[in-house]
């Protein structure tokens, strides 16, 4: 499922944040949006998840996104936003199934399937040991593998991911992306998020796009994107990449001078 975006703005307390953003994102594709702290991405992702109000026309499949109600977005997009909003005293399991509630009827009330493809969640993302944890007991970094699983067990083709590897370390990072990568050839998803690694944005997109002080600066390949000249231009740092053969980019930020 395509999305789309056609001049979108977004103003928060007066200030422009989001400016005439325009990009269109094939179905199937993996998108990461990269740019330095305040370049609008977290704004970028709450219009997709509908929580920002916006100028502008956002395309979700064929559709008008503002015309499709909020439950049946819930079908064609799960969310991971930055900061989630997690129901005090809830337990791990509970809180991932949360995720299949669009799929359920008006009682919302959980089938066998339901059960079932949460608890393979949890186990593909090693979170079996934890289904029965109160959630306030976790770390950080486990919460955050469990806010991600019930977005996957929500079972959408889009996904929305705003920095979704936030307090995890090296490899939980990569378990997750590598998590998302395998789910995405799985079930055609599309993927779209922000990350703030570099180096790890550049092992698992396949289309990248570049946003500072709240505008589109470039949008291609990760080769065409992650150049030495676009993160000194707008990180202020020397780096090195390499393009591997299937287009994969690795960076290698350099220390800066010392005096």
């Amino acid at each position: 499922m395509a999305v789309a975006w056609s001049n979108v703005s977004v103003v928060l307390g007066g200030r422009t944040v989001l400016d005439g953003f325009d990009l269109s994102v094939a179905g199937g594709s993996w998108l990461v949006v990269i740019g330095p702290n305040g370049a609008g991405k977290t704004s970028l992702m709450r219009t997709l998840a509908g929580t920002v109000a916006h100028t502008g026309t956002i395309r979700i499949g064929s559709e008008d996104a503002g015309g499709i109600p909020g439950r049946e977005r819930a079908r064609r997009l799960a969310v991971v936003p930055q900061h989630p909003v997690i129901p005090p005293g809830i337990d791990v399991f509970d809180y991932a199934l949360l995720g299949r509630s669009p799929h359920q009827g008006l009682r919302f009330s959980p089938s066998e399937r339901d059960r079932r493809q949460t608890l393979e969640v949890l186990h593909r993302l090693e979170l079996g040991d934890f289904m029965d944890r109160n959630l306030d007991t976790l770390s950080g970094g486990e919460r955050q593998r469990v806010v991600v699983a019930r977005a996957l067990v929500q079972d959408t083709p889009i996904l929305v991911l705003d920095e979704p590897t936030s307090f995890l370390d090296l490899g939980h990072q990569l378990e997750v992306l590598e998590l998302i990568a395998e789910l995405r050839t799985e079930r055609s998803l599309t993927v779209v998020s922000t990350l703030h690694d570099l180096a790890v944005a550049g092992q698992f997109a396949d289309r990248m796009a570049v946003l500072d002080h709240g505008r589109l600066i470039a949008h291609g390949s990760p080769a065409e994107v992650l150049t030495p000249e676009m993160i000194s231009n707008h990180w202020g740092v020397h780096a090195h990449t390499d393009v591997a053969e299937d287009g994969s980019v690795t960076v290698t930020v350099r220390r800066r001078q010392q005096a």
